[in-house]
């Protein structure tokens, strides 16, 4: 058997002939490597005030979030970050540079993709440097193309009620 053969093809997660330099916003989730819960806690239940406490690499990953929009013609509309994932809402502006140059959506990395990377890449760079070497983020990261005035409003109520509904998430794993 080759190496060819010996490792699965990758399934590409974006959306077939989408250009995702196009101006709009977009709802990301990015997950921790084997949905470790080593982002947040979250604190309190339905019943009574739930929190998020950032864990210390939860802190890192907030402040490369805060940084999009100093580095990328973008801006971080509403995020969470819960204990083995985060969600996103980023909006990306019109960008005339971008536009001149029509990039292909099938070459090169879209301005989604050097976001997500550039969180990922630098969060964990500073992870590795101040805790040691571990894997932090799950390979890849799923994207949402937002359409409407009503699927923002629904994806930014469930990010905002995110914390509250921890137990009852699809991606909940006991601390």
């Amino acid at each position: 058997m080759n190496n060819q053969n010996r490792f699965q093809k990758r399934k590409n997660l974006r959306l077939q002939y989408f250009d995702y330099n196009t101006p709009g916003a977009y709802f990301i989730t990015i997950c921790t490597h084997n949905r470790e819960c080593t982002l947040s806690h979250i604190v309190g239940s339905i019943h009574e005030s739930t929190k998020i406490r950032l864990t210390e690499y939860g802190k890192i990953v907030d402040k490369y979030i805060n940084n999009i929009p100093s580095n990328y013609n973008a801006t971080i509309e509403q995020y969470v970050i819960m204990p083995n994932h985060i969600h996103l809402i980023i909006a990306v502006n019109y960008n005339e540079e971008i536009m001149a140059i029509r990039e292909s959506p099938l070459q090169g990395r879209s301005i989604i993709s050097k976001m997500i990377g550039y969180i990922k890449m630098n969060a964990s760079k500073e992870i590795h440097y101040n805790y040691g070497t571990k894997i932090v983020w799950q390979r890849g990261f799923h994207d949402h193309i937002i359409r409407g005035r009503k699927d923002y409003e629904k994806i930014s109520k469930y990010i905002y009620e995110n914390p509250i509904t921890w137990q009852c998430d699809c991606l909940y794993r006991k601390e």
